[in-house]
């Protein structure tokens, strides 16, 4: 099915790796015009050279943190400027280092979790929902990329809860402006292990190597209640991703919650 999506304008945060470049790959493949919003400049510029190698339209680097105020409003404004609006926002950007809830008393973490996961999603969705509004838009779609954490996890108490209202958002953003052509939806990830080392940048939270976030024994604790036994990969949440982007395939879908991990969560 052609998705439609050739020349779309779309904004991804924290495309630079893993989960982020494969939705980037997804839309570069799709012809999409994309601006690539990351704070690793140098993983995202490597990024931006594979999509457009991929069929990209046109891409453009946002190196930003996004947990700096305005920072959001920021990057939807220069995919304003440059292109004349926004069709679609995927709110990806994360970070997540698991604790189990008893052990984990550690404030400025938890600020940290709800600054990147859920305040920097407030204002790039704020500002994404106004240039969708704009007099001579004609709606758009958000799609944001929340976890099976949001359910509740082992070891991922704090995360899980900053990625649960990160739902709530979407889905309030469905019921208060599908009268205004825009739909929101929320694709959760299972495990997603980087590809390789070309996957990820220096900044991320897998730079120092895939055990230091989750390792082996983890992983085949996972798989055996996997019923599909096998890990997601950052296309299998690149297809759910796009599939809701686009008005083609999902013009009559909004609200709408897809887990992508095998099964391992069944909401």
């Amino acid at each position: 099915m052609d998705l439609q999506l050739a020349e779309k304008r779309v904004l991804i945060t924290g495309g630079a790796s893993n989960i982020g470049r494969g939705i980037v790959h997804g839309f570069a493949a799709e012809g999409s015009r994309i601006a690539l919003c990351d704070y690793d400049g140098d993983q995202a510029k490597r990024v931006q050279a594979e999509a457009m190698e991929l069929g990209a339209a046109e891409t453009v680097v946002i190196e930003s943190d996004l947990t700096v105020d305005g920072a959001g409003a920021s990057a939807v404004q220069q995919v304003v400027d440059r292109w004349g609006g926004l069709d679609v926002l995927v709110n990806n950007a994360g970070w997540s280092l698991g604790e189990f809830l008893a052990k984990d008393h550690d404030h400025d973490r938890w600020r940290k979790l709800v600054d990147i996961n859920l305040i920097a999603t407030i204002e790039t969705t704020q500002a994404a929902v106004a240039a969708m509004r704009a007099d001579d838009a004609e709606g758009g779609n958000v799609v944001l990329v929340s976890s099976e954490a949001a359910f509740g996890q082992i070891r991922q108490g704090v995360y899980g809860a900053t990625k649960a209202a990160a739902v709530a958002l979407a889905r309030t953003v469905a019921r208060e402006h599908g009268r205004h052509g825009i739909r929101s939806n929320i694709v959760c990830p299972g495990l997603v292990m980087p590809e390789g080392p070309g996957a990820v940048g220096g900044k991320s939270l897998w730079a120092g190597g895939n055990d230091d976030v989750f390792n082996p024994n983890q992983i085949d604790y996972l798989l055996k209640d996997t019923p599909l036994g096998r890990l997601t990969l950052a296309e299998d949440i690149a297809d759910a991703v796009l599939w809701f982007a686009s008005d083609k395939a999902a013009r009559q879908v909004t609200g709408q919650l897809i887990a992508v991990s095998g099964g391992y969560t069944m909401p």
